[in-house]
């Protein structure tokens, strides 16, 4: 551990970026790791040199730990930041990173090794005495073990993956009958994405809120947390929305659950940035759910309401200095609130999209902030996550955050591929979200509410201008549906 001189970056994207930013500012040689097979021009630019992982898909590329390190030595990096996705969270590429003698900008790799298993880290939190969800993660796996424990758990019941995340292998039980088939399924997707079939069941939570505490830690044994995120508005386990401070929420229980996310953070003597999660029920009892060993995509909203640079701080913990501040100095102020920007279909299964972007233009003004890995001319590809940016809006206040990102999203123009620009502005205008009214069922709930309406107007004005001739400006093309794609961009529609 010493001055971190020249950084590799084996990702992709906006977080990529993101971390060239931060190394231009510390003084710091930006090195980037890419596949041949991802278009990474735009992210290419806010680097000093780049190296290829090869041509393949991640698994050849991103995720290959030999490619990595040995991208590492041919750059000369004496570090490497794995951003999100991907490594971050394996231990053995911190465990690599240490044998080559490069400083690896994360948590140590006993501590991800600990918080890699939902069934070991339950344990440990429960030696802590921090609260977990009533449920079983023994040992034996057996099928009459786990429908025995079942029943002593109570339905509606979880079943989901030891070794998991990101809602694979995660199924809900809501009655005895349906048991069976929901563990050899969840058994069989867990195997497939995770080489690891074991099981945990919890009580199913109805109607819960996901919380998360960002926290901080140094080798000084130094901890810090930087408040909460409310992460509750989901798709298939997967964010959407993220925002802090949470609303609905008093003083009382936020300190509590902070206080239960410094001793996790203990526990494991964590270093680097991390976050520890908890759902909350209705009636504000809260429960650990995991802890994220890695920088969280919804970073930025910390940073804005804390007025820190998190990225910065993760390149100076590594190199072996002290944190840059302590619990007394953070205050949260004012409201932020951040969406994911996806070429995806949100009127088709969600389905990611393809193509070339032809017009690319970003939301400006006060309190408007765009994490993007993409520009116009982009290629975007099916190999790789379809996430193309993130816009956050801060504010004074929540409402005046809301208003600030309605505005924001109305004025992102993405044209060439298919969005859920225009899905993300009907959430965040709906009355239940401006209420604070939200839960990880949000989107379920109101999904008849969130489908496009489109003008009556729109389909003759589309087959006008088809019959004209006219080009509209995505893929230099003049059928109906394009038109109708581009009004929807423009944000003629889904107030």
């Amino acid at each position: 551990m010493g001055a971190i001189t020249k950084l590799l970056v084996p990702n992709r994207g906006e977080i990529a970026v993101r971390i060239a930013r931060a190394c231009r500012e510390s003084g710091i040689i930006s090195v980037l790791g890419y596949s041949e097979a991802d278009d990474t021009r735009f992210v290419r630019r806010f680097f000093d040199e780049s190296v290829s992982l090869g041509s393949g898909d991640a698994r050849d590329t991103y995720l290959n730990i030999a490619k990595v390190i040995d991208a590492a030595r041919a750059a000369g990096a004496d570090a490497l930041h794995p951003g999100y996705g991907f490594l971050s969270e394996r231990a053995e590429l911190a465990a690599a990173c240490a044998d080559a003698n490069i400083t690896f900008v994360g948590p140590r790799a006993e501590s991800i090794a600990a918080m890699g298993s939902k069934a070991e880290s339950r344990h440990l939190m429960q030696r802590l005495g921090v609260p977990v969800v009533p449920g079983y993660d023994g040992d034996d796996q057996s099928l009459d073990v786990l429908t025995r424990e079942a029943a002593l758990v109570g339905f509606p019941l979880l079943v989901k993956a030891s070794a998991g995340g990101g809602g694979k292998g995660m199924k809900v039980v809501r009655d005895a009958s349906e048991l069976r088939a929901a563990i050899e399924s969840a058994q069989r997707e867990a195997m497939k994405a995770f080489g690891d079939q074991r099981l945990l069941l919890e009580r199913y939570i109805e109607e819960p809120r996901h919380v998360e505490f960002q926290i901080f830690g140094d080798s000084q044994g130094n901890v810090v947390h930087l408040f909460e995120r409310d992460c509750s508005i989901q798709r298939r386990h997967q964010k959407v929305v993220e925002e802090s401070p949470a609303p609905r929420y008093s003083d009382e229980l936020r300190q509590r659950m902070a206080e239960a996310a410094i001793a996790a953070a203990r526990g494991v003597s964590y270093q680097n940035a991390g976050t520890v999660e908890f759902i909350v029920t209705p009636d504000n009892e809260f429960y650990f759910l995991e802890m994220n060993t890695r920088l969280q995509v919804e970073h930025p909203v910390t940073e804005l309401v804390t007025g820190v640079d998190l990225v910065r701080a993760q390149l100076d913990v590594a190199a072996g200095k002290p944190l840059p501040w302590t619990q007394d100095q953070l205050r949260q102020r004012g409201h932020a609130i951040e969406v994911r920007i996806y070429a995806e279909d949100p009127d088709d299964r969600f389905l990611p999209q393809s193509g070339t972007i032809a017009k690319y233009a970003e939301p400006t003004g006060p309190g408007v902030r765009v994490d993007a890995g993409v520009t116009e001319g982009s290629e975007v590809g099916v190999k790789f996550d379809p996430m193309l940016a993130k816009l956050i809006a801060f504010a004074e206040s929540r409402d005046a955050a809301i208003d600030r990102l309605a505005r924001a999203l109305r004025d992102y123009v993405i044209l060439g591929t298919r969005t859920n620009i225009s899905y993300l502005r009907r959430i965040v205008t709906h009355p239940a979200f401006r209420e604070g009214l939200v839960s990880t069922r949000f989107l379920i709930e109101h999904e008849e509410e969130l489908r496009r309406r489109m003008p009556e107007s729109v389909p003759s004005i589309a087959a006008a201008l088809s019959a004209s001739g006219a080009r509209t400006p995505a893929r230099a093309t003049n059928s109906p549906q394009r038109v109708t794609e581009v009004w929807d961009s423009l944000g003629t529609w889904g107030r």
